[in-house]
């Protein structure tokens, strides 16, 4: 059982004095971990990851979804380095910008041109400044049943947590919901005319139902609306290259990057080159300020890119992934149905990246018991949050270790059901959601 946590939680006291958050993405934030569990993790080799007080775990969060291969996977640390020697950064572009430009532009289709950055909201921000300069017009659109598009205030406006961002900018910033084209359809016809760009994930934990998908891309295209789809999770992970092609359906515009460079970071805005090339400079028409970043094609990083997506396809990632998340769906299936908890905890998803939903004694959805299984999890040497992120490394070893640890966290879970709710078993608050109004 893992339960010292020391050295780890008097330094994550002294980085929540330095830092705003303890870290530099809220979903690390103490709020959203147990308080019996780790706060800094040192290092990881593979699918596993150690602490700073030395308590070694398998991962299912993978760097929020970053690391697809494996933490310090060999080949990509070997690009990595070979870039490295010839330093990082020039004032002129290097060679590996445009080796990688035409590498992935050649492993996606309807991506006629790209361009790089280093996190997901630079490219997403882009692509809708894209979008108005290529209609004219002020309005965007995003699915508000999709989680974390931007830190820009076209998406944080909408948010509880929209303290800084402007009544002005929140107002031009539209919202549908996911396998509801008449939400999309009643924006349009309120709108006519009016929306530039309207972006969504091709899926997240739901699958598109009745063309939903084909549906969306044909009403912006009668709308003149520019139709971004979002695969900085689902990329080169739900399907190859993404889950907009395992689905049947080709957008505009595309924006990629927890998929594509192991950890580092790499992000990548892509599609066609009529609208892309506003951003360029060898054209006639009224200048678009498109991605403009000192870092955003840092060499080794984009040496890492390359490296990925080519063992992605090498070692048929995503095939290999579906077969282990299915054999994982049907354990996990298996075992809540032993301990008759069936009804207070869901698998659904994609294979590749499954999502346990919990209920408490009520079956209402509840974040306590979502915290009681994490907090149960780091005890058996497991780093889970609520997702399951598959990587190359993760092999049937650790799926079936995976299986029989939360047979056992569902004995304590049915024994808080009984006892009619988990504050007898939690140590500490539930963890939070990210996008509140206070803290």
């Amino acid at each position: 059982m893992i339960t010292d946590f020391e050295k780890s939680d008097k330094m994550m006291a002294r980085a929540q004095e330095l830092i705003p958050g303890g870290g530099h993405t809220y979903s690390k934030g103490l709020d959203q971990s147990p308080k019996l569990g780790p706060k800094l993790i040192e290092r990881g080799k593979g699918c596993y990851v150690w602490d700073v007080d030395g308590n070694k775990y398998l991962d299912w969060a993978m760097g929020l979804t970053s690391v697809n291969l494996g933490h310090a996977y060999k080949p990509v640390l070997d690009a990595v380095r070979a870039e490295l020697l010839k330093g990082s950064n020039f004032q002129c572009p290097s060679p590996v910008e445009s080796e990688l430009a035409e590498y992935f532009i050649s492993q996606v289709p309807g991506a006629e041109m790209v361009k790089f950055a280093k996190n997901g909201s630079t490219v997403t921000t882009a692509a809708l400044k894209l979008a108005r300069a290529y209609t004219g017009r002020k309005y965007v659109a995003f699915c508000s049943d999709h989680g974390f598009f931007s830190y820009d205030d076209w998406y944080i406006g909408k948010k509880p947590n929209n303290a800084g961002v402007p009544q002005e900018i929140t107002d031009l910033s539209l919202t549908f919901r996911y396998n509801d084209i008449k939400s999309a359809e009643e924006l349009f016809a309120k709108y006519p005319g009016q929306i530039a760009g309207l972006i969504l994930e091709p899926m997240e934990f739901d699958y598109p139902q009745d063309n939903f998908l084909q549906k969306l891309r044909d009403l912006c295209k009668k709308n003149g609306t520019v139709f971004i789809l979002d695969e900085m999770i689902t990329g080169f992970r739900l399907g190859y290259p993404g889950a907009h092609s395992a689905l049947g359906v080709q957008a505009d515009l595309t924006t990629w990057g927890k998929g594509v460079a192991n950890g580092f970071s790499c992000c990548m805005l892509a599609g066609r080159k009529e609208i892309m090339n506003l951003g360029g400079i060898n054209h006639d028409k009224e200048r678009v300020f498109l991605i403009s970043t000192t870092h955003g094609a840092e060499t080794h990083s984009l040496a890492a890119a390359m490296a990925t997506i080519k063992a992605v396809k090498e070692h048929n990632l995503v095939e290999r992934n579906i077969k282990m998340g299915e054999a994982l769906r049907q354990g996990l299936q298996d075992g809540l149905k032993a301990a008759g908890l069936s009804e207070y905890i869901t698998v659904k998803g994609h294979p590749c990246w499954l999502l346990l939903q919990f209920r408490d004694a009520k079956k209402e959805p509840s974040d306590g018991f979502k915290t009681l299984v994490m907090q149960e999890a780091v005890k058996h040497g497991l780093l889970f949050r609520g997702t399951f992120v598959f990587s190359l490394a993760h092999g049937d070893k650790e799926l079936q270790k995976t299986i029989r640890i939360f047979r056992k966290i569902f004995k304590t879970y049915k024994a808080a059901i009984k006892a009619g709710g988990y504050s007898a078993f939690l140590v500490g608050e539930p963890v939070k959601p990210v996008f509140r109004k206070f803290n």
